[in-house]
């Protein structure tokens, strides 16, 4: 490999767009920047009581711009950019929208600017929760089980679920929406200059693992099975896609706008996109057996086997199987948390309304005192809190809660569960909640371990990544302490855009495949938490009370259903 050769990695996480800029030859980064969306920010287009959840393509755009152009900048300017060969991009997902014929983003064209049914619907919206309903209910008629390769189970939070809804519900942008396309395969799309959604090259990752394509399907599933579902699905696996393509591929090279926009060459390779998770789990290293746990607002979790192995065995209740969709060559398995972050953050907005909503009408302080000292209190609550449940003995009758505060996502997909907490008393403070809650982010984590276990994939060790990951010493001892497993965690600060930029190193020919950019480019694991023995045994049996919580609450919310359902009859 020559010298002076630089790859871009850009990772689209749910709250803001960060690029990295990588030194091919050993992962070293020039440079990194980090731009939030401005409209998300806001609150713009959402609506939390109604797990909606929509993002302008306006905030990518404009967050792809400014966080390349800034680490340029960082790294050296002109120089460094005339030696960078290839991008490669990741994303949340599944975050779909709706385009017209020439992939354009409805919410892009007059007349749609403010319509959140014409913008991204992000990973994380609920509001198909009857229509992932509807496709089970709708698949246990078939012979061929068209939801064998993605666990059994169609979730809310994935692409044919959420289109439905949005035919359903918004006439205007049924009749101006000619195809429905992945958030990172929109990227490369846009940075290569794409004209004709029908000739955007479709992530093999995306693709498997929320569109139902597989390769023993030859593609997605037939017009028949969608038409019959409902008529309004008719005739759109036409304008979709049969071929998907891994993220060693090039979508193509930097068109001659955007090379401009961007201050790169023209000819730098831009590759094919995926998700997020499995991008990181590349980035973090990833061995096989090895659970990478990806660690934000919500986890995903990838564990990659050897395809001889897989052979025809089929994992029950996981966000898919798909060859190829982490690295080509291995079989992916996708698990996750549908709330993790998100969970301790929920918990930190409860803590935080006396000064969201009190301190600015203070008669004590002036309001710029109020607005620093709302800021200040707001970056310590959770790292004090972590300080103050760590000092607490773990007892089996402590406070007990259950995560599924955005439903679950795996084990078997149930978008309309919520989230409990038990063993309450007068002496229950705010760390001893937070403990709680964070002892149940951990037994989630075990429940999926222990799926595929069961399922007779082993798990040989956990690879920590993201921003819990790197931030919270509490969590990870205490996930250590519940799996009984160490947990090692990468280096590398923005892990999901270094696994872009060692796809990219691929895609760009620096490396021949992306074990190679792995091993040149990863810079190893700084920090590892070991199991206390003591403390996993007790949290076994916490497990178990977790467990026996959890099967209570799902049949208090099936019988409510259940009830309102008769009632309305």
């Amino acid at each position: 490999m020559g010298s002076n050769q630089y790859v871009i990695g850009i990772d689209y996480g749910s709250d803001s767009v960060r690029s990295v800029i990588v030194d091919a030859a050993n992962g070293k980064e020039l440079a990194s920047s980090v731009h939030e969306y401005t409209r998300w920010k806001k609150g713009l287009f959402c609506k939390p009581a109604a797990n909606q959840f929509r993002q302008h393509p306006l905030d990518y755009i404009e967050g792809l711009e400014l966080t390349v152009k800034e680490c340029i900048r960082l790294a050296g300017g002109d120089e460094i950019a005339r030696q960078v060969k290839g991008i490669s991009v990741d994303t949340t997902g599944s975050t779909p929208v709706a385009v017209n014929e020439a992939g354009v983003p409805l919410a892009l064209l007059p007349g749609f600017e403010e319509n959140p049914n014409a913008m991204f619907i992000l990973w994380k919206d609920h509001t198909s929760v009857k229509e992932a309903a509807a496709i089970n209910e709708h698949a246990a008629r078939f012979d061929i089980n068209y939801l064998q390769y993605v666990g059994g189970i169609y979730s809310s939070e994935w692409f044919w679920a959420k289109l439905l809804h949005i035919l359903k519900v918004d006439e205007i942008v049924r009749e101006a929406c000619y195809s429905w396309v992945e958030h990172c395969d929109w990227i490369p799309f846009l940075l290569t200059g794409g004209s004709r959604s029908a000739e955007m090259k479709r992530s093999r990752c995306a693709a498997g693992h929320k569109a139902l394509w597989a390769e023993a399907f030859g593609g997605l599933p037939p017009d028949e099975f969608f038409s019959s579902l409902d008529p309004l699905l008719k005739g759109f696996t036409d304008r979709l896609f049969r071929d998907t393509y891994t993220s060693d591929v090039a979508a193509g090279t930097l068109s001659n706008e955007w090379a401009q926009r961007l201050g790169l060459p023209a000819d730098v390779k831009v590759g094919v996109g995926a998700f997020d998770a499995h991008m990181g789990a590349v980035g973090g290293q990833i061995e096989p057996y090895h659970l990478s746990k990806v660690m934000g607002t919500s986890t995903c979790d990838i564990l990659v086997a050897p395809t001889h192995d897989i052979d025809n065995k089929l994992v029950k209740g996981i966000c898919g199987q798909v060859n190829g969709s982490v690295i080509p060559g291995m079989v992916g398995l996708e698990a996750g948390q549908s709330a993790f972050g998100d969970t301790y953050a929920w918990f930190k907005n409860i803590l935080s309304w006396p000064l969201n909503n009190l301190l600015a009408n203070s008669k004590v302080i002036s309001p710029e005192v109020a607005e620093a000292l709302k800021a200040e209190l707001a970056e310590e609550i959770i790292p004090e809190l972590s300080r103050q449940a760590a000092s607490l003995p773990i007892d089996e009758v402590n406070e007990l809660a259950i995560d599924w505060f955005n439903g679950r996502r795996t084990p078997d997909a149930d978008q309309t569960l919520k989230g409990a907490i038990t063993g309450l008393s007068l002496g229950s403070d705010a760390p001893r909640v937070f403990r709680a809650l964070v002892e149940a982010t951990c037994f989630g984590a075990k429940s999926i371990v222990d799926r595929f276990i069961q399922e007779g994939i082993p798990v040989k060790g956990i690879i920590g990544i993201g921003g819990v990951a790197k931030k919270s010493a509490f969590v990870m001892q205490t996930m250590a302490d519940v799996l009984g497993m160490p947990i090692r965690i990468h280096q590398f600060k923005h892990t999901c855009a270094l696994g872009a930029a060692m796809f990219a190193a691929v895609v760009a020919g620096i490396y021949p495949n992306v074990e190679e950019a792995m091993h040149a480019m990863g810079g190893g694991f700084d920090v590892s938490y070991e199991p206390n023995e003591a403390n996993h045994e007790i949290y076994n049996k916490r497990y178990a009370q977790y467990k026996g919580l959890g099967e209570f609450v799902a049949w208090q919310i099936a019988s409510a259903k259940e009830e309102q359902t008769e009632k309305i009859a």
